[in-house]
């Protein structure tokens, strides 16, 4: 099932996307896609909605140096830990939501990710019970003012600007996310060009890890690294975002 959260013409809502192109339909769920969801009868052609950030997480936390090469790229070694952070819930945007620049800020980065999106509460959950704990996966942009990241050494103020952390099109819940291609383009160019396999930290024992340190709610999404090819984008541009089996998510970049 793909789920995704509309803005329709009678308001906002969950809803499962079926069938593909000018044919896809958008079926409104009541309430929360949680568990098994109640579909209202009501539906849209796909091209009728918008497309909003498909969950409103409690809480945003994101893995770092999770690939070897994107390590190397910066001079880095990889941890022998997952290495947290976290981004505060008001980095959250959708698809085709800008990216809001500071323009004081210097170089801002950004970085093609797959998302985990936890589906019931859990604390302390094992790797090998950790995909009942998972609602399914979307793809996020981990974006990073660079030159704060590396005066501040801690990454809040670098990784924690609003609309730092758009999520979309929509959340995939029967994916197998253990190999997926991830591509990222800025303005049609291909930037980064990485597999999921290359998680050094895998999908279960991420969530096993974070749920050792925090409790994960409904709706949270825990980041699990980005590949090599991470660069600047500036005023004008362009970000879209590729994962094979999931979608497209693009942002345009603004200044303010």
């Amino acid at each position: 099932m793909r789920l995704a959260r509309i803005a329709h013409p009678s308001g906002v809502a969950f809803a499962s996307i079926e069938g593909d192109g000018d044919d896809a339909q958008v079926l409104e769920i009541a309430e929360h896609p949680f568990g098994q969801p109640n579909f209202t009868g009501k539906r849209w052609p796909l091209a009728d909605v918008r497309l909003l950030a498909p969950i409103l997480p409690s809480k945003v936390i994101a893995v770092g140096r999770n690939y070897a090469k994107h390590a190397a790229e910066f001079g880095n070694e990889v941890p022998s830990e997952p290495m947290l952070f976290i981004k505060p819930s008001t980095t959250v945007v959708g698809p085709n939501a800008p990216i809001r620049r500071p323009s004081d800020v210097g170089r801002v980065d950004f970085e093609g990710e797959l998302a985990i999106v936890i589906g019931q509460p859990v604390k302390n959950v094992p790797a090998a019970r950790a995909a009942s704990a998972i609602l399914g996966y979307t793809v996020a942009n981990d974006v990073s003012a660079r030159d704060l990241q590396k005066s501040d050494g801690q990454w809040g103020r670098a990784k924690g600007f609003d609309t730092f952390c758009p999520l979309g099109p929509w959340i995939d819940t029967s994916i197998d996310p253990s190999d997926l291609a991830l591509r990222s383009e800025v303005d049609g160019e291909l930037k980064q060009d990485g597999r999921t396999s290359d998680l050094v930290h895998k999908v279960p024992e991420l969530v096993e890890f974070v749920s050792r340190v925090m409790t994960l709610l409904p709706g949270d999404v825990i980041l699990t690294g980005t590949p090599e090819g991470v660069g600047p984008i500036v005023d004008g541009q362009s970000v879209s975002i590729t994962i094979d089996g999931i979608g497209t998510l693009t942002n345009p970049v603004q200044d303010v």
